[in-house]
């Protein structure tokens, strides 16, 4: 990664689990880092800015104030179950909050802005591997606002030309993430707290992993290349499949337990999903640092250091 010292950055989202590693990166490579913040985060040399999504003219303040060059739109409602319980919340922040920071960098005239997508824009339908040209086909709340968002991006390039570039990564995972309804932190905190894991599926859906680290070098060289990528959608994979009972064992194996996982079989399985990443390896030239088993490694190491936030 380089050119990024002393660049103007704009990062939303920036207190969660991708934006935390984001603003990290950034200030370690240099960068003068403003985060859209609705209360203090937890580590320094950041410039707040405290608003919301909703808060156009504040978003627009910022983008001005800080003469911001790149914006990283992380901030979303992620939780799909969350979303499907609260279906206005999730279209006021993934929708609303996705074209009320694109309206604002089109007035400042912010030279890049990188927004943070998922797998889920294909909907249930789509044939794995999802590639790029695959229509956006979302169903339910949390697929149908991520759609939108990026139909959203696609029309400010088109219409506007304003240089956005959409990242679609599959489940990402790594140190920091807290949310422990989610598979790898889950099953990590059941380990150590010696309790087996405990799945409400069969656990043959498979699924598309990412390294969170990898995960942030991804979006850092997505913004790099803007320049003759503008207006483009990028997945950005392992291309390496899972089923969710394989993703368990591994962290079983991986954590030396012989502890047996619950297969409660309540939830009928969902389709499967994952990502190729051809486009980014053949157009930006894109390999990870990582893969699953290294960065799986990794987690767990940041899970055991970190206990007290883990068993509670």
């Amino acid at each position: 990664m380089h050119g990024w010292n002393n660049k103007n950055v704009l990062v939303t989202g920036c207190t969660g689990f991708v934006g935390r590693h984001m603003v990290q990166e950034l200030l370690r490579l240099g960068a003068n880092v403003t985060g859209l913040v609705r209360k203090p985060p937890s580590f320094q040399g950041m410039n707040n800015v405290y608003g919301s999504l909703g808060d156009f003219d504040v978003i627009k303040q910022a983008l001005v104030d800080n003469r911001i060059d790149t914006v990283f739109h992380m901030a979303a409602l992620a939780v799909v179950g969350e979303a499907h319980l609260n279906p206005m919340a999730a279209f006021e922040t993934n929708i609303r909050g996705t074209w009320n920071v694109l309206e604002a960098c089109r007035q400042a005239s912010v030279k890049s802005v990188i927004v943070t997508s998922s797998e889920k824009v294909y909907g249930d339908l789509a044939i794995p591997p999802y590639v790029e040209s695959m229509p956006l086909l979302g169903r339910h709340p949390y697929n149908v606002s991520k759609s939108c968002a990026d139909l959203l991006a696609t029309s400010y390039f088109h219409t506007y030309q304003l240089p956005v570039c959409i990242v679609r990564c599959g489940n990402l995972f790594g140190g920091g993430d807290l949310n422990f309804t989610r598979l790898i932190p889950q099953t990590i905190q059941s380990v150590l707290k010696s309790k087996p894991p405990v799945l409400h599926s069969e656990g043959s859906s498979v699924r598309d992993f990412f390294y969170i680290e990898d995960a942030v070098m991804a979006h850092l060289l997505a913004a790099e290349k803007i320049e003759r990528f503008a207006g483009e959608a990028f997945h950005f994979s392992y291309e390496t499949p899972l089923t969710i009972l394989e993703v368990v064992e591994r962290i079983l194996k991986n954590m030396n337990s012989d502890l047996q996982p619950m297969i409660l079989k309540q939830m009928s399985n969902e389709s499967n999903q994952y990502l190729s990443a051809k486009k980014a390896r053949d157009l930006l030239g894109w390999k990870p640092v990582y893969d699953f088993e290294s960065g799986l490694r990794r987690t767990i190491e940041w899970y055991r250091n970190n206990k007290d936030h883990v068993i509670h």
